[in-house]
This record gives structure tokens, C-alpha cells and sequence, in this order.
């Protein structure tokens, strides 16, 4: 059946650390349905995982590995690994979770793909990344909860600095799982990784939702929380979550939140097919 949308040229991840799983179940129910396949994509924090499962169709198994990894988890504190992780383990439990789904196929996909970039943050002092990716982060929440959208002003006066990697390079250069993680480090809870020398914090505290460099055509653009003051902006299709979802953002403790989650996203993307048509 014929819908009522344009074809989209551009899809946009935003972040949302373990809430980006209700942006894989939607997709995962829409995609083929309205022939969504983009020109170009864009991603940021978590939706950098959204984005490397949508590129390979692995997104149902990145969620089994996620779950599968906080199954043994009742607490966010390191007590048990206290010397090796600091106070959280989520930094090694994420990248060991991406370990396990980037593999040589996932890196063809990605390197054979529909150009792909991933936004990458800055620290404003690049000799303490840590803390002042700290005061950046608590820069980052001020706003986010003051103009109620996924666009931001304060970061560049504030002195954060982004790059635009481009993941379908990464893939070839065998870097993609190193780009996926460092895109989702969240001051001070991860310890900023480095970049081509520059230490690295989370995108999303500069733009949740980073329109691809070229910018051209109409643009779906998958959020993963619901924004009181986002704005209708022409070419751009804004998709949120049709109430709060279950996973919190880094909460490691509870897999089936996560597939809450998820089927909370399935049944957001029905609804969408129906009130389009579909």
C-alpha cells in the first residue's frame, strides 16, 4: 500500500545512551515497509549503535548481546571490579558488548554503505578532559531541560568542539568499534578515549541530533525522548517516542527494560505505519 511519505534521503540517530533501543525497534517494524533506504546517516552517542545495526541489520542482535550482558548486573557500581573499571563498569561492558557485535561482516557493511557519520565531542580543556567534560555535561543538562529540543547554543560558547567522523572509513580502517565508543562517553562516568590525539566526549552534548555534512534533502530524524519545545523545521520528519521509555539512559542493570524498550518502539513505528498509510 502506497503511503503518504516523501522518500527520505537523510536519517539522523540521535543519542539517548540505552534509550536508542526503542529508535532499533521502530525501525526494525518500519524500514522495509516504506522503503527506507537514505543517502546519507548521521549519528551521535548511542544512536552511533543505532546506526552501525540499521547499516548491518544487526539491531535485534545488538539488543540479545546487551541483554545478554546486564543479565548477571544488580548494581551500577563497580564493587567487584573497583581497581579495573573505577567506580562504574560501564565503559568496559560497552565496549565489550560492541566488540562482540562489530565483527567482519558488520565492518563490510558499514565500509560498503550509504555514507555514514558519527558526531564526536571535545572537552573545552583538553589537559583535564575529564572534569571539564564534567562541567560541559553539566552545561549540557541546564539546556536540555530549559529550550526542550535536541538543538543546542551553549556549547560552542562554552568551548566544546565536534568532529564528523566518517564510519564507513572507520570500518575500512578497522576503527569502527573504537569511533562507537568513544562517540558515547558520558564525563565523568567514562574516562574520555583519544581521537587522532584529542580526548573525546559524548556529541550529544553539542547537537542530539547532527543533520549529515552534505546537508541535502528530507531528513527523518529518530529521537529518543519526547522534546516540549522542538520545532517543526521543513525537510526535517522528527520521530520521538510516543511516552518516556523504559530503559533508562546508562542504567546496566536490567535487560528486560531493554526489551520493553524495543517493543515500545515496535509498537510507536505501527502506529506511525497506520497514521501514514501504510
Amino acid at each position: 500500500m502506497a503511503g503518504t511519505l516523501p522518500r527520505f534521503d537523510q536519517l539522523v540517530f540521535s543519542g539517548g545512551g540505552l534509550r536508542c533501543f526503542w529508535q532499533g525497534g521502530f525501525l526494525d517494524e518500519v524500514r522495509d515497509v516504506i522503503g527506507l533506504e537514505p543517502d546519507r546517516l548521521a549519528g551521535v552517542s548511542g544512536g552511533a549503535m543505532t546506526l552501525v545495526g540499521f547499516m548491518s541489520r544487526r539491531g535485534p542482535q545488538v539488543l540479545d548481546v546487551m541483554c545478554d550482558r546486564f543479565a548477571d548486573r544488580d548494581t551500577n557500581i563497580a564493587w567487584d571490579s573497583m581497581g579495573e573499571d573505577g567506580l562504574t563498569p560501564h565503559q568496559r561492558m560497552y565496549r565489550e558488548a560492541m566488540a562482540q557485535v562489530i565483527d567482519d561482516h558488520v565492518l563490510r557493511d558499514v565500509a560498503e554503505g550509504r555514507p555514514a557519520q558519527i558526531l564526536i565531542g571535545h572537552p573545552p580543556v583538553h589537559k583535564a578532559p575529564k572534569w571539564s567534560g564534567s562541567a560541559a555535561a553539566v552545561a549540557y543538562e541546564a539546556e536540555l531541560h530549559s529550550v526542550g529540543s535536541p538543538h543546542f547554543s551553549w556549547a560552542e560558547k562554552f568551548g566544546v568542539t565536534t568532529t564528523f567522523v566518517n564510519a564507513n572509513q572507520a570500518a575500512r580502517d578497522g576503527t569502527l568499534l573504537d569511533l562507537v565508543c568513544a562517540a558515547a562517553t558520558i564525563p565523568p562516568v567514562f574516562e574520555p578515549p583519544l581521537w587522532n590525539g584529542k580526548p573525546v566526549i559524548d556529541g550529544g552534548m553539542s547537537d542530539q541530533a547532527p543533520m549529515p555534512d552534505p546537508h541535502e534533502g528530507e531528513t527523518l530524524v529518530m529521537l529518543t525522548r519526547v522534546y516540549d519545545g522542538l520545532e517543526p523545521v521543513e525537510g526535517r520528519f522528527y520521530i520521538q517516542p510516543g511516552a518516556e521509555t523504559p530503559a533508562d539512559k546508562i542504567d546496566f542493570t536490567d535487560p528486560q527494560k531493554l526489551r520493553d524498550t524495543w517493543d515500545a518502539g515496535v509498537e510507536d513505528g505501527r502506529r506511525f505505519l497506520k497514521e501514514n498509510g501504510y
